[in-house]
């Protein structure tokens, strides 16, 4: 039997012969220099304040010129630099140990972004209509015209209404820009029924008409109702036309076969008539248009009755038609609002059964012509969760009772690993996905949870793709106490953006992303990002049950990269996160 030194011997001997395969034990790891931003080593940009990202070798030394930069034990760096006008270049030297060094050089090229030139040749800049893309149009709507052309033309659209050139001053750069608003018309003599596009003509000083012509196309709308329906599993009403990488402001989510009257359609959202001075916009893929002659929705109410059996509560309004409607909610003290669009009131009792718990009491008014409002005052102060849908054509509010135990071991809490599959999130300057992290984490939060003794509901255990509005119906139907989403944030500024951010969107959810951050900030010393509300995700979007969305760190930051990147670190997070329920859950008591 061979005795622990010849053991030790013959590991040794094994690792040194293992070196030399490799190429030798001096060039076991080669220094290198991997840059992320900026992606070409010429750069011709517009901002003076630019920033360096990438990796070296773990243990290197990193130096921009002279000034070192910090190494971070992943690899990954970062650094910023401010630019002079004019060419400016930069020197990375990466270097370890044994004085070996690799180097790079950047280029800049910085300019201030040009200025705007007046157009000086026979040609038409620009014409410029709001809203954008193709338009149906009501009597009184307007569009706001902008035409950029050489100074002092005369500037008209087919029928003769003038845009007038406007005075260099603020929003107005140079001379040469023509702007006006154009009012539709009852028997407009410039929009008819056929969707055409718009010419502006244009006559410069001495010399030939010009014209210019849209790309977009308008036209009135019928002079029949156009009346639309709602479909599909997830149809929102809009407050606008805005949007941004989350989409429009929703106004809240519809049940389907819910009429609309149709005022106007711009790109692809029809705008719809709620009441007499509300409008909201739909797109067009949750709707489908009735035939011609259908008549807008509208009802008088019947009777309201609140009842309860062994786990909900329900209030039940009758109508004779499906109307649209909103729900919100308030606190001190805590009440579900509903507003149904386009119902007259015409109820004159209202029922309240011992057997609803969760609902004090409801009352109603005419808020204004065609809103009616129902007010639910919960004898929670708080919001555990309702749903707003329609049995037939009877509007029923379901509200969620607190439950009976607040022990973990007595929930059902819903962990959401954000992203998947194919939808990767962002990047990491190492490379690593917010995917494959927000699984980790989410795993972890599991765990910890399981040991609590909670039953956790996943959205997803391994690296697949899962559609967000398929991620929403999944624990919609599955109802669980409460749900937390899993994400990592990202910026553009690599240097200074970091810290935990709790995101939450209905104010009945507050104190659950509130009581989660203060615990996660406080346990784990993380920088606090801040706590958003009304924020427009998809899965924020839940009144069903108390629900935040945690972007726990910045992946582009270098050291939060290297936090999350740490098993005993995300444990740590995990366990802060579940803490921070349990406080939530303590203050519910």
């Amino acid at each position: 039997m061979p005795t622990l030194q010849g053991i030790f011997f013959m590991r040794l001997l094994f690792s040194f012969s293992v070196c030399l395969l490799l190429g030798g034990v001096t060039t076991a790891q080669q220094v290198f220099l991997k840059l992320v931003t900026p992606a070409k080593n010429s750069n011709n940009v517009t901002s003076s304040r630019q920033f360096i990202t990438g990796t070296t070798c773990k243990g290197c030394r990193l130096y921009l010129d002279t000034t070192e930069v910090k190494v971070w034990p992943t690899g990954a760096f970062a650094a910023e630099v401010i630019l002079r006008t004019g060419d400016t270049s930069f020197r990375l030297t990466a270097t370890d140990a044994r004085g070996m060094k690799t180097t790079q050089t950047l280029f800049y090229s910085y300019k201030l972004p040009e200025r705007e030139q007046e157009t000086t040749d026979a040609s038409v800049a620009y014409l410029r209509i709001e809203p954008q893309g193709n338009l149906l149009l009501h009597p009184g709507d307007r569009l706001q015209l902008s035409l950029k052309t050489k100074p002092g033309a005369q500037v008209q659209l087919e029928n003769g209404w003038a845009l007038t050139e406007l005075p260099v001053g603020p929003g107005v750069p140079v001379r040469g820009i023509y702007r006006g608003e154009y009012v539709v018309k009852e028997n407009d003599n410039l929009i008819g029924f056929t969707p055409q596009p718009l010419k502006a003509m244009v006559q410069l000083p001495g010399e030939l008409q010009l014209e210019a012509t849209t790309r977009s196309t308008y036209a009135r709308l019928p002079e029949q109702p156009l009346v639309v329906e709602t479909k599909g599993k997830l149809p929102y009403l809009l407050v606008g036309l805005g949007e941004d990488r989350l989409g429009g402001t929703k106004i809240g989510y519809l049940d389907s076969l819910i009429r609309l009257r149709v005022t106007g359609k711009a790109g692809n959202k029809y705008r719809v008539q709620l009441s007499p001075y509300r409008h909201a916009y739909i797109e067009e893929q949750h709707v489908k248009v009735l035939p011609a002659g259908t008549l807008p929705p509208a009802s008088l109410t019947g009777n309201i009755t609140s009842r309860g059996d062994s786990a909900f509560d329900y209030v039940t309004l009758t109508l004779s038609e499906r109307l649209p409607y909103q729900t919100y909610q308030e606190l001190y003290p805590s009440r579900i609002v509903v507003e149904v669009f386009g119902a007259t009131a015409n109820t004159n009792w209202i029922t309240q059964l011992q057997s609803a718990r969760a609902v004090r009491q409801v009352y109603y008014r005419q808020a204004e012509d065609g809103i009616f409002r129902m007010t639910l005052e919960l004898e929670d102060r708080q919001h555990w969760g309702h749903t707003v849908y329609y049995n037939g054509t009877n509007l029923v509010i379901r509200v969620r009772r607190r439950p009976a135990s607040l022990d973990l071991r007595q929930l059902v809490i819903g962990v959401d690993a954000g992203h998947g599959g194919t939808n990767r999130g962002a990047a990491g300057i190492t490379g690593v996905w917010e995917k494959d992290l927000t699984l980790l984490l989410a795993r972890d939060v599991q765990q910890v949870l399981q040991s609590e003794g909670a039953t956790v509901l996943m959205s997803r255990t391994t690296d697949a793709t899962f559609d967000n509005h398929e991620r929403y119906l999944f624990f919609r139907d599955r109802n669980p106490h409460v749900l937390l989403s899993i994400h990592l944030n990202s910026s553009g500024d690599p240097t200074r953006s970091k810290g935990i951010g709790m995101f939450y969107k209905h104010t009945g959810f507050h104190s659950l992303a509130q009581a989660l951050l203060q615990r996660i900030t406080g346990s784990t010393g993380l920088q606090e990002y801040g706590l958003v509300g009304n924020f427009n995700f998809l899965l924020n979007g839940y009144t069903e049950f108390p629900n935040a969305l945690l972007e726990t760190l910045f992946l582009s930051n270098p050291e939060e990269e290297a936090l999350i990147l740490d098993p005993v670190y995300r444990r740590q997070l995990a366990l802060a996160i579940v803490s921070g329920l349990k406080d939530w859950l303590l203050l519910q008591q």
